[in-house]
């Protein structure tokens, strides 16, 4: 089995080639002209004509809502709603969300696609054509080998869950943003679009069961009435779903989970971070994972992370500054945190439980045991990230050697933890470096034992290499 745990596409980060090509697919399909209102164009069509390649940032929809008290203090003028920093190509019709997909899971339209040269696009503008040479030799050699990805799907049951790139950056990450996304029609339609996509390309096929009757229809109305009406209610639809977390009934049972929509908002600050679920998304979790002997928990964000990179993103809080360093992880809303972390540590929580996450852009391995508990169960953070994307170094070595530095096993600084009762043993990869945590483009594998408890955990890295993380010695 395959399962993604986010990100699959990234919506707020697509290279010119690729937005031509997915101008290009939907002249090619004959897709629907959805309307827009409230924005600096009237339709999907309308957009080719206004917005050329690395030019949309300008277009998105502006405000002040998100503003942090430093920022209203100078004053600053309206910024664009969407908080990524690579907003050239933003992704804002379903037709653009669908036809992304389609390229990058299936050789199927490349075959009949050819991009132009970048003196033909932009004929007065070096900066451009630099770029788009670039990202035309990266994305060819990407195109190149998607009959690998094809083939995969065709044969592995996949499974996948929604982050935040594949509708936008920082999706949901304050009250502040929702102000600022959903205070416009534009804004609301951008989101909408992208939920709709990901219903049809992912969601749908995890679990037909969770929509509705009525949910369905809205989405029938949607592509076959074309009007303003049912586009509105469709969006209503969407915002409000509650329904995208799921289990599948293996064993052990997989759960996965939603921490980007059931959000636990903030009261006392539109600008600090949401937990990733709130109380009632806690407990339908909590009932999921009851009454099994062991549970496979697939979170898109690790609930036991790198407690140095944790504390930067809770400075950057205080200093009004969440967005810059994306700090949401699950220690950086109380109430989320105490709700999971009690949720592990409840007497009924399964005897094995393995959590598989993603997200952070390098992998790591975590056995964790409760203190003071006699019959503590037996818990695996196992972390991958990401399938191409990296952290930058030497940053993330720097991060890892004062996180070893500071967090010990017997550090006092684990006291301001809100993970002071765990024991948590780092698994040293067998890749002869003295570091935890690996930075590699790659594929976690997992094996299991006949109970539950991973057998092997390992890394099929982009470079061909298979990293193993052992057990610890004294396991």
């Amino acid at each position: 089995m395959l399962i993604m745990s986010g990100d699959q596409i990234y919506a707020d980060d697509v290279s010119g080639p690729l937005m031509w090509a997915i101008r290009q697919t939907i002249a090619l399909l004959g897709m629907y002209d959805q309307p827009f209102t409230d924005a600096p164009f009237s339709s999907c069509s309308d957009i080719n004509e206004k917005l050329s390649i690395y030019g949309r940032k300008s277009y998105l929809p502006h405000s002040k809502l998100g503003h942090s008290w430093l920022q209203k203090l100078l004053n600053k003028p309206a910024e664009p709603v969407f908080s990524s920093r690579t907003l050239d190509n933003h992704l804002l019709t379903f037709n653009e969300y669908f036809a992304h997909y389609l390229l990058v899971w299936s050789p199927a339209l490349w075959s009949i696609l050819s991009l132009p040269a970048a003196e033909t696009l932009f004929p007065e503008n070096p900066a451009h054509q630099q770029r788009w040479n670039k990202e035309h030799e990266r994305i060819t050699r990407f195109s190149s080998e998607l009959h690998h990805t094809q083939r995969l799907f065709a044969h592995i049951p996949t499974y996948m869950i929604f982050d935040d790139h594949d509708v936008t950056d920082d999706f949901n990450l304050t009250v502040g943003w929702e102000k600022a996304v959903y205070s416009s029609a534009y804004g609301s339609r951008v989101i909408g679009n992208a939920l709709l996509a990901y219903y049809v390309c992912q969601g749908w096929g995890n679990k037909p069961d969770a929509f509705d009757e009525h949910f369905r229809q809205s989405v029938s109305d949607y592509f076959t009435k074309r009007d303003e009406t049912s586009i509105i209610a469709l969006e209503q639809s969407l915002r409000h779903f509650e329904n995208w977390h799921y289990t599948i009934p293996t064993n052990p049972q997989i759960v996965v989970i939603d921490t980007r929509t059931r959000r636990w908002r903030s009261e006392s600050n539109d600008n600090k971070p949401s937990g990733l679920m709130d109380w009632e998304a806690l407990m339908d979790f909590h009932q999921d994972v009851l009454n099994h002997d062991s549970v496979i928990v697939v979170s898109p964000a690790p609930i036991f992370g790198v407690k140095f990179i944790e504390t930067i993103q809770r400075i950057a809080t205080l200093l009004g500054q969440p967005l810059a360093t994306d700090s949401e992880n699950w220690m950086a809303h109380p109430g989320s945190a105490n709700g999971i972390l009690n949720i592990v540590k409840h007497p009924k929580t399964p005897r094995n439980f393995i959590v598989l996450s993603g997200d952070v852009h390098y992998s790591f391995a975590y056995d964790i045991m409760i203190r003071f508990r006699k019959s503590s169960p037996r818990i695996w953070q196992i972390t991958c990230s990401g399938l191409r994307n990296q952290f930058p170094e030497p940053f993330l070595s720097v991060f890892e050697w004062l996180d070893r530095l500071l967090f010990t096993t017997r550090s006092p600084l684990n006291v301001f933890t809100r993970r002071k009762r765990m024991r948590i043993v780092k698994r040293r990869p067998n890749n002869g470096s003295k570091q935890y945590l690996v930075n590699s483009s790659a594929v976690g594998q997992l094996t299991l034992n006949d109970d539950g408890s991973p057998k092997d955990i390992s890394l099929l890295t982009g470079d061909g290499d298979i990293i193993y993380f052992p057990p610890p010695k004294n396991d």
